[in-house]
């Protein structure tokens, strides 16, 4: 009897977590995807035609054995940088992921140099 629970515990954690270990890969994924026709949403919570299709790519892609950076490349190589709801740092971009600093620092300097001249 306790060898048959054994096998059983053994088939749970060599099928079942490996299951759960991609449903939660392909949930990462598709959250980080844009929704073209929502537009506000992503994939998973989109309920479009086109985020439906999507998840289906996102999952062929995955049992292929892509990893999520070079699906959110076959992505972004098709539908442009705007699919994604986070965008790569490339040359592109720099400015997307540095002018909200800049423009604190910008007004950091402002403020300082008008408390500076009222003092």
């Amino acid at each position: 009897m306790s060898r048959i629970i054994q096998i059983l515990v053994l088939q749970i954690f060599f099928i079942v977590l490996p299951l759960k270990a991609e449903n939660i890969t392909v949930n990462e994924v598709l959250k980080n995807i844009r929704c073209l026709v929502c537009q506000g949403q992503s994939i998973s919570d989109s309920n479009s035609d086109f985020a439906i299709t999507i998840r289906s790519v996102v999952e062929d892609k995955i049992d292929e054995g892509l990893s999520k950076q070079e699906i959110y490349n076959f992505l972004s190589s098709r539908y442009g940088d705007w699919i994604l709801l986070k965008p790569i740092l490339n040359k592109y971009t720099y400015l997307l992921w540095f002018l909200p600093y800049i423009l604190l620092a910008i007004l950091g300097i402002i403020f300082y140099r008008s408390f500076k001249k009222k003092m």
